[in-house]
């Protein structure tokens, strides 16, 4: 996973952050984790598919990309995403 991969996936976060008034994880190593595996997906699948919520091999067909259907009453009831990446 390149540098440039990491910021285009960060940089992605961010305009969905800003775009939906949400903020992202202010905690710097779960930013980097979730962060980090969403740009090891993209490379090795294609898509954004959600880290949290992936089944093990990843299932292209039936897992879902971030920022997921369940983003908005996810936050609505916990404060937080599942992956801990968006916050109200």
């Amino acid at each position: 996973m390149g540098t440039e991969e990491y910021r285009k996936t960060l940089a992605r976060a961010e305009k969905i952050a800003l775009k939906t008034g949400y903020s992202l994880n202010t905690d710097t190593d779960r930013l980097e984790k979730v962060i980090g595996l969403m740009t090891m997906n993209k490379s090795a699948c294609g898509k954004y598919f959600c880290p949290c919520k992936q089944s093990h091999p990843l299932d292209t067909e039936n897992d879902v990309i971030c920022p997921c259907p369940d983003l908005s009453a996810e936050i609505d009831a916990e404060g937080s995403c599942f992956c801990k990446l968006y916050f109200s």
